[in-house]
């Protein structure tokens, strides 16, 4: 398919599907344009041109694009965490930058769920995912991968890169935030602020980030409760009633750690409903999605190079698919914290209302 079907499909001149799809930053306050852009890149299976026309050829020689397959777990689409969705475009546009072919991105959640998984037939499983797909030359998996599910992709393919914000094991190559010095650095920075009384709102079971949560606290000599624990799965709705349940506590958290942004987006929306207006806690996450600086107080956080992450992971599947190495290798890319307004003192009153 063609950028002037796209084109068509969106109602957008070619141009501006071409600057979409090849350029990070163009257009970037207007998210639900880029993203019709690429939802109808995906359905029309859009191939660069010179991919395109290498299809059209039958010889080895002339024949050198590549069938990239990407699937993401821990979500069943891109709309219930931002973060996959820009991880996602940024892989996208490493594919078509480099003149190869994306054939599919197929979301299944329950390849990060150890207890889902054990009741599944993982070989069926693995092997609707490649029906109907033809040769896919390498893959990418974006998110938690349990062990079982990894095997039976490679048997499929040794052609596997995995990138997230947790590691997975050392069977395939994967680009990686330290979940652990995440949280350090998020819990350091409260407590750096007064606070001893922190909640952590996320995803517990092998989780980095909460061990990160608990090995800071214990560091500092801070016992946690276990009603501060709230442990949910990643939407603003979860995050909306985690807020709802430590404000109910009786002696309720100065400040909130959560695993991921859209958690934390979600306890904002909340609280600028003026849902108990004198209990303003410090919250604090990690990713760094572009929501994040949109927010009224702008939420402080943790940024992941989703660029240098989605890069990095590409260059290992291609160099792998091109026998450039053959060892299993990790990269581990570093978090930023990025200090906005949804933090201040322990004993401090916000200033600003938390409106979204």
């Amino acid at each position: 398919m063609s950028l002037k079907e796209i084109a068509e499909e969106v109602g957008v001149s070619i141009s501006t599907v071409s600057r979409i799809l090849n350029h990070p930053e163009y257009n970037k306050n207007d998210e639900g344009l880029r993203e019709r852009v690429f939802k109808a890149a995906r359905k029309l299976n859009y191939i660069p041109n010179e991919a395109a026309r290498n299809l059209k050829c039958n010889s080895d020689k002339d024949k050198n694009h590549a069938n990239i397959m990407i699937i993401v777990t821990r979500v069943d689409s891109m709309e219930v965490d931002p973060f996959y969705r820009e991880l996602i475009r940024e892989i996208e546009r490493e594919v078509h930058n480099s003149r190869n072919v994306l054939t599919k991105i197929i979301y299944k959640s329950e390849l990060s769920d150890e207890k889902k998984c054990a009741n599944l037939d993982i070989h069926k499983e693995i092997n609707v995912l490649f029906k109907d797909s033809g040769k896919i030359d390498g893959i990418v998996v974006i998110g938690r991968c349990v062990e079982r599910a990894v095997d039976e992709l490679l048997r499929h393919s040794e052609n596997i890169v995995a990138v997230s914000r947790n590691p997975l094991n050392y069977k395939i190559d994967e680009v990686v935030c330290d979940g652990k010095k995440i949280a350090r650095d998020a819990i350091d920075y409260l407590i750096s602020l007064g606070h001893r009384n922190i909640a952590y709102v996320g995803d517990c079971h092998k989780e980095a980030r909460f061990k990160g949560y608990q090995e800071t606290l214990f560091r500092y000599n801070i016992s946690y409760e276990p009603d501060y624990i709230i442990k949910c799965k990643i939407s603003e709705e979860d995050g909306i009633q985690a807020i709802k349940e430590l404000i109910e506590l009786e002696n309720p958290p100065t400040a909130i750690y959560c695993a991921n942004d859209i958690i934390a987006i979600g306890m904002l929306k909340y609280l600028s409903m003026g849902h108990n207006r004198y209990y303003r806690p410090s919250i604090i996450s990690s990713d760094d999605i572009e929501e994040a600086q949109y927010t009224s107080p702008m939420l402080t956080t943790v940024h992941l190079p989703k660029r240098e992450m989605a890069k990095f992971a590409y260059y290992l599947l291609t160099d792998r698919m091109k026998k450039g190495h053959s060892a299993v290798t990790r990269i581990e890319s570093e978090g930023t914290l990025i200090r906005r307004e949804s933090c201040s003192d322990a004993g401090a009153a916000l200033e600003c209302e938390y409106i979204i």
